[in-house]
């Protein structure tokens, strides 16, 4: 079977802080006065002198994004890829749709590719939707018969036919998505890079486009796929690879690699603690320090009882004043699928009263009723943000728990019962005759 992308001791290295000063866009007298100290530059280097910004190449002002990736992927094959938040799956699929270069390694890529990295890569903001579908058609070296004959199918799948002779930048976020996965998945490249986009789509658009990609698939074309929802990545994929701070841990089949992820990857205690270098610099003025799942007694557990009230608490500090900011929580089933979002100013009064939150030390707490959750494994991710302004703090996999049922409503009956939650119903039994 011909092999259609080829990674060898793949590397990607980036610069933490400062930026490269040797690509900086500068008047005309500094760009001479550069090449006038050329000469000093290479004396300098030659008899040993002492480089004036050592901090600028110390080891700990880059990181390895990949660190000795390999791999072949055969026509007609989907691969997934997963791993944490930071492990090195976006970059890949850069360097693999050449959007970046590699630091070191090769990328063999044979037939042409179809990224949809980010809402809109490779759109012009200033060109109409119609005008970017031909523009990328050409992109990938498509005629423009072959664009004009899926045109019509694109906008329809897309549903912006009523924009599409406006300039995109007009869209709306969830416009620009729909209009970008259309001419990824319509424009038919031999090989289609799909990142993890789909959450900013509604669930019925994330619906067709699922479809979508399961058709591509069928029809021969190689696709890789990367996105935190596992029932997703079992459904699609034939094979995956875990990555994790760049490294490969593993390729194995689907659900292979799925449950070593899932069993591998998370906090196994009920409590996360950030350390101050997991923290981007700008999640400022807001700081998270823990967070926690407590039984009905207040103590730290990686199992609850689905009998029992959950507790879950959120420690943070916020350096400085921040308005309209909400603290919460997603929890999610361990294959990605959502069952509850939660906010500590979701009510009325809560948002009134912390309109301002001033800075200081903080812990949002809540509680889950009892007999909520149905026998498994959960995952819990945190968010810090002000609605419709700023984004602080998100970690989508921040730990996980388990749920024991024992003596939950049903238990009595031998068959498993479907879904995530299985809450106890108040049910009446009448007799009509």
């Amino acid at each position: 079977m011909t092999t259609a992308i080829r990674v060898q001791n793949l590397s990607k290295r980036y610069r933490i802080g400062a930026a490269q000063t040797k690509f900086r866009y500068g008047m005309l007298r500094d760009q001479l006065a550069d090449v006038a100290k050329t000469p000093f530059r290479l004396a300098a280097s030659v008899f040993g002198r002492k480089n004036t910004q050592p901090e600028l190449h110390r080891a700990d002002n880059f990181i390895w994004a990949l660190n000795d990736v390999s791999f072949d992927l055969e026509e007609g094959k989907v691969l997934g890829i997963v791993g944490r938040n930071g492990a090195g799956k976006s970059t890949l699929l850069k360097v693999l749709s050449r959007v970046t270069e590699p630091t070191k390694g090769t990328v063999t890529v044979r037939g042409r590719v179809g990224s949809l990295l980010e809402v809109g890569t490779g759109f012009h903001p200033e060109l109409t939707g119609r005008e970017n579908i031909y523009m990328n058609g050409a992109i990938l070296g498509m005629k423009r018969a072959e664009i004009e004959s899926k045109f019509d199918e694109m906008v329809d799948f897309s549903e912006v036919e009523q924009f599409i002779d406006t300039p995109v930048k007009r869209y709306s976020s969830g416009m620009y998505l729909r209009l970008a996965f259309a001419v990824a998945a319509h424009l038919e490249p031999e090989i289609l890079v799909v990142d993890e986009v789909l959450a900013v789509g509604d669930a019925e658009f994330q619906k067709k486009c699922l479809g979508k990609m399961g058709d591509v698939a069928q029809q021969g074309r190689t696709v890789l796929f990367v996105s935190h929802n596992m029932s997703a990545i079992l459904r699609l994929t034939q094979e995956a690879i875990v990555l994790n701070k760049g490294k490969m841990l593993m390729r194995a089949p689907t659900q292979e690699a799925v449950d070593f992820y899932l069993s591998s990857g998370q906090a196994q205690a009920g409590e996360r603690i950030w350390e101050a270098e997991e923290v981007p610099a700008a999640s400022a003025p807001f700081r998270p320090l823990s967070l926690k799942v407590k039984d009905r007694r207040g103590k730290v557990v990686d199992t609850v009882r689905s009998t029992e009230p959950l507790g879950i608490e959120f420690e943070y500090c916020l350096d400085a004043p921040v308005t309209g900011l909400r603290v919460g929580f997603y929890l999610s089933t361990m294959r990605g699928e959502y069952v509850l979002t939660s906010f500590d100013t979701d009510e009325p009064l809560m948002f009134e009263k912390y309109a301002v939150r001033k800075a200081g030390h903080y812990l949002s707490r809540c509680e889950i009723p009892a007999d909520m959750f149905n026998e498994g494994r959960y995952g819990l991710g945190v968010n810090a943000s002000s609605f419709g302004v700023r984004r602080y703090f998100q970690d989508e996999k921040a730990l996980a728990f388990n749920v024991d049922i024992s003596g939950a409503p049903g238990t009595h009956w031998p068959e498993m019962r479907q879904g995530p939650i299985r809450p106890r119903l108040q049910w009446k039994i009448e007799k009509v005759d």
